[in-house]
């Protein structure tokens, strides 16, 4: 049978050749890059316009307790209903990640690459900056919106029982667990930016999919959660020691560790592996000819 030498499909024309290249997913390095430069460009973003950005996320996030809770108090009791009433979670996501808003457990990646590739002082003092106004925009957009959620006359009774429910369900964990599964949703959230580059016409499904199973295994998310927990707050349930030292602290730290420290410098390690010399197509050719006169 006849191949060719570099192993290639013989006869291929150079429009059927191009359709192949195009078909091929991009590399681990195309997306890295890509990342790399997302987060290069939040990193020049003044601070007004992170604050503003990050404040509506926090205000948008809570269409995801929103969501949770309206659903969880129209479909009757049972564990099955729950893993239905799960896909409330999703909302707040899609919302703010469509919208390009900034959430601050996305930054844990896209904003930290750049400081992975070049580790400066002034790259890690824009990183700081940006993870500071962001995440306190987050925070304070998710606590208005709880507080508006449980004081103004907008849902009836037992829609309100829900959220309380899903506020002590988070509070059940210990500090430690709340740490634990931090970690894990910081590295799911990390994960589901890796891949929307890559699928873009499938985003809304790549975003459903992982924040569907962080809902269905409890996974502790610092801005959801604080959504769910001030809730309780506000309602007198909870004192604010437990809201910070029990859950923020905790969840915090995990989801840092499980964006930054696991996947992206995982990330990084793989692309820094694969970076070296380029690879010569045939013997190694005599480059003194090719000089110039």
């Amino acid at each position: 049978m006849h191949t060719q030498k570099d192993g290639k499909t013989p006869n291929l024309s150079p429009e059927e050749q191009h359709d192949v290249d195009k078909s091929q997913p991009p590399r681990a390095a195309v997306l890295h890059e890509i990342i790399r430069t997302q987060g290069d460009q939040e990193l020049e973003r003044s601070v007004a316009a992170l604050w503003w950005s990050a404040l509506a996320a926090g205000l948008t996030m809570g269409l995801s307790l929103m969501a949770m809770g309206l659903l969880n108090s129209r479909l009757p009791d049972g564990e099955g209903f729950k893993v239905i009433a799960s896909f409330g979670y999703c909302a707040g996501f899609l919302a703010v990640i469509l919208a390009r808003q900034q959430l601050f457990t996305e930054n844990t990646l896209t904003a930290v690459l750049p400081i992975m590739t070049k580790p400066t002082l002034n790259n890690f003092g824009r990183l700081l900056r940006l993870w500071s106004v962001v995440l306190v925009g987050n925070l304070c957009g998710t606590l208005l919106v709880a507080y508006v959620m449980l004081h103004l006359p907008i849902f009836d009774s037992k829609t309100d029982l829900a959220f309380l429910d899903i506020g002590r369900k988070i509070m059940e964990n210990s500090a430690s667990q709340m740490f634990a599964k931090g970690i894990v949703s910081g590295w799911m959230i990390a994960t589901m930016v890796w891949m929307i580059p890559s699928m873009e016409s499938a985003k809304m499904w790549i975003i459903i999919l992982i924040t569907y199973l962080m809902a269905l295994g409890d996974f502790t998310h610092i801005v959801v959660g604080s959504a769910e927990v001030s809730y309780l707050v506000f309602a007198g349930e909870l004192p604010w020691k437990d809201f910070w030292l029990v859950f923020a602290g905790p969840t915090l730290a995990g989801n840092i560790i499980g964006g930054s420290f696991i996947f992206a410098l995982i990330s990084h390690a793989q692309i820094r592996s694969e970076s070296g010399p380029p690879k010569s197509d045939g013997p190694e050719k005599d480059h003194s000819e090719s000089r110039p006169e």
